[in-house]
């Protein structure tokens, strides 16, 4: 990280992540990033940048650019206007511990106008990509026992949602 002059306002030197995400928003990502911190732990919305000057797609004064973590990873919210979508090629894995864990998630995208897709992934309102993914999956479809692993895969590819009592009922045969 490399540390800036002192923000004005507060004395503190401000830590800029070498590396950054950069998604990109029709014109809501200050809605997208208090979502985000009010559903993934280790999440917050950081300082919020406003347009210096009338651009294509707003006005001066209008939110331009969010800094948010998202479950501790660096993210910039650009409102860069419509046209671009965001693809699967991209997309959010969050390693669940349980079913709750995985329901609270999963409900919370699906829930606030998202969709959900197959084999625990689901789209956020935003066209964000989301994989849910107990661990339990995730170690029954890369067991060295390939019987297992076989089982496990064939009932994820079944499922939306991932039922990770399924998933424990396919590693044990």
């Amino acid at each position: 990280m490399h540390v800036a002059p002192s923000a004005a306002h507060s004395g503190e030197p401000i830590m800029i992540p070498k590396n950054t995400l950069c998604l990109w928003y029709d014109h809501d990502a200050l809605e997208a990033a208090e979502f985000y911190a009010r559903t993934f732990p280790d999440s917050a919305v950081g300082t919020v940048h406003r347009a210096p000057s009338d651009y294509p797609s707003g006005k001066e004064g209008d939110v331009l650019t969010v800094e948010f973590t998202v479950m501790g990873i660096p993210c910039i919210g650009l409102n860069g206007g419509p046209g671009v979508e965001h693809t699967i090629a991209f997309s959010f894995q969050v390693a669940t511990d349980d079913q709750a864990e995985t329901d609270r998630l999963w409900n919370a995208i699906v829930d606030n106008d998202g969709q959900e897709s197959e084999c625990g992934w689901c789209k956020d309102k935003w066209g964000l990509s989301w994989q849910i993914t107990p661990r339990v999956l995730t170690e029954g479809y890369t067991s060295p026992d390939r019987a297992e692993a076989k089982r496990v895969f064939e009932t994820m590819m079944q499922m939306r949602k991932i039922d990770v009592a399924a998933i424990e009922a396919a590693r044990r045969g």
